[in-house]
């Protein structure tokens, strides 16, 4: 059932309530100490690590994502109220059970707080003479705009802005600075197959705007006008779907080292038109004598001169924060062992809260289990050798941001840092396990370390005995999944990692992702299998190498 957004009780008094019983239920089970050749050097003996893992608990966790993944936290939209009562939780557990906060700057040791940029499209139109179009109407933007304040643009018709070797629509055009439009897709042959290709597989040029928007910014381009469309009938069917995610602000980092890319415009067939200086079934009929011709045609058309625009966009700043607990380890601890999860979501959209109990609350709730049982092992003489940092970071669906900002402003140097062992979505089932019993994704452990890779299969053999899926290790799976969540950020700096995940599922980035689906007992399992893994990595004498480069 859809979660509607309901009135509040005072923040006040749910945050007062967090601080107060934070401390974890769980009590220390069996599992007797017994010696270890990775003794830290204050001479304590190491524990049996079953003696801790046994306190990480299935009640536990749960217990943890019924306040993180509440309509009171309101989405867990990043820099909005929700989400700095979900900083505050995670914070007040880590002090609650003697994790201390690393952070020396700032008056919170256990926030590391930073600026992105909030940004929404304000006043947007293109005047073409005495016509006017605007946006949301007869044109959208995707990305940035240059256009913050009304420009006169020179426009240039570049057929499918496609530049092969073999077919280029920017032969002898010169479109530095310039307005180009395109139209959408790519040429077809008389017979209906692609001219591209020869058959009746399109290419990327169909499959990804972005490639024209390179292909134009390598020409020299400003943006470029897309077609989308035969009709306008068509075009407003296309701003319709994507509606919500053209008025929803964005979030990133204000600045960017990146080089700028030319604006993708998406318009109407009568705003082309009139770009153009002629009729839409004239416009329609360039494909069709690219098509007669099988090769680029020159434009016939003489663009308008008279062609102003301006997209503007109102940008703020706006405040978040990542989460870090802390556990110094003894005579290796300058080396560090991360453990990471995201603890944003998508916030509140058209009045319903999208609580995101998997996404990622199960990897938070982790985490904070994971916490409390290494600090119990450290208070009972057993702590770990190299030192552990417990990171819950924000904005991680805005782009991995708060990940990026960690590694890009380490609070430890990323020389020392060992690996990381990020928890992404471990609360559910996906169709390809149904009924087939515990199971993990493991992503990425061998792609820089092979001892990791080894590491993680001897946990899992020796303690856990679950299902480790490499399905999405795969280099070729298309669905990527190993650059789409934090630890690729520690993988860009050559840390090793392992990525925890249990697959996508029908409430994946829906308002269903709700706490009562969430299966604590298989969550448990993958949880007590990361504590293993972390255990050995914390206390082993010898530093995993890197001696892996696989994509």
């Amino acid at each position: 059932m859809k979660k509607h957004l309901y009135t509040l009780g005072m923040a006040a008094a749910f945050l007062s309530a967090c601080s107060s019983s934070q401390t974890p239920s769980a009590s220390t089970t069996g599992g007797a100490t017994a010696g270890s050749s990775a003794a830290a050097a204050s001479g304590a003996i190491a524990a049996n690590p079953t003696q801790y893992a046994n306190t990480i608990t299935a009640a536990d966790m749960e217990k943890y994502l019924r306040v993180l993944a509440s309509d009171s936290l309101e989405g867990r939209e990043t820099g909005e109220r929700g989400q700095k009562m979900a900083a505050e939780y995670i914070a007040n557990h880590f002090k609650a059970n003697g994790v201390t906060g690393p952070v020396k700057t700032g008056s919170n040791p256990y926030y590391q707080t930073f600026d992105l940029e909030k940004s929404s499209w304000g006043e947007g139109y293109v005047t073409v003479g005495a016509k006017k179009f605007t946006m949301g109407k007869d044109f959208f933007v995707l990305g940035a705009s240059p256009y913050q304040n009304e420009e006169t643009a020179q426009v240039v018709f570049a057929g499918y802005g496609i530049d092969e070797p073999a077919y280029s629509d920017y032969s002898n055009l010169d479109v530095t600075g310039k307005a180009v439009v395109v139209l959408a897709g790519e040429p077809k042959k008389a017979d209906g197959t692609y001219l591209l290709s020869g058959t009746d597989k399109m290419s990327t040029w169909s499959q990804d705007a972005r490639t024209k928007a390179a292909a134009a910014t390598k020409k020299g381009a400003k943006s470029v006008f897309v077609v989308m469309g035969t009709t306008d009938a068509e075009f407003q069917q296309l701003t319709a779907r994507y509606a919500g995610m053209l008025t929803r602000p964005s979030i990133g980092f204000g600045t960017s080292t990146a080089a700028p890319r030319a604006a993708n415009i998406y318009v109407s067939p009568s705003m082309a038109a009139a770009l153009l200086n002629t009729k839409t079934t004239q416009l329609a009929s360039y494909g069709a004598s690219v098509a007669k011709a099988g090769k680029t045609v020159a434009s016939p058309f003489k663009a308008a001169t008279n062609v102003k625009i301006k997209t503007a966009r109102n940008k703020q700043p706006l405040p978040t924060e990542n989460v870090l607990g802390y556990i110094e380890g003894s005579d290796l601890k300058d080396q560090l062992i991360v453990i990471s999860s995201h603890y944003d979501h998508e916030g509140i959209k058209n009045g319903v809260v999208y609580n995101g109990a998997n996404d990622d609350g199960s990897g938070t709730m982790a985490v904070m289990e994971l916490a409390q049982a290494f600090s119990e092992a450290k208070k009972n003489g057993h702590g770990p050798r190299r030192s552990i940092l417990f990171l819950a970071v924000t904005a991680e669906e805005k782009g991995l941001l708060g990940s990026e900002y960690y590694t890009d402003h380490p609070v430890f140097p990323l020389e020392n840092t060992v690996a990381d062992l990020n928890i992404d979505m471990i609360g559910r089932t996906d169709k390809e396990h149904e009924g087939k019993g515990e199971y993990i994704y493991v992503i990425g452990s061998d792609k820089l370390s092979s001892e990791l890779h080894a590491i993680s299969e001897n946990a899992n053999k020796t303690y856990t005995n679950i299902d480790l899926d490499y399905t999405f290790n795969d280099p070729n799976d298309p669905n990527r999944f190993y650059y789409r969540s934090d630890h690729y950020n520690f993988a860009k700096h050559n840390i090793p990692i392992a990525f925890y995940f249990n697959g996508v599922h029908e409430d994946y980035h829906q308002p269903t992702d709700d706490v009562e689906k969430i299966n604590f007992q298989s969550a448990e399992k993958v949880a007590r299998l990361v504590f293993y893994t972390a255990w050995d990595l914390a206390n082993r004498t010898e530093r995993i190498k890197v001696d892996s480069n696989k994509k």
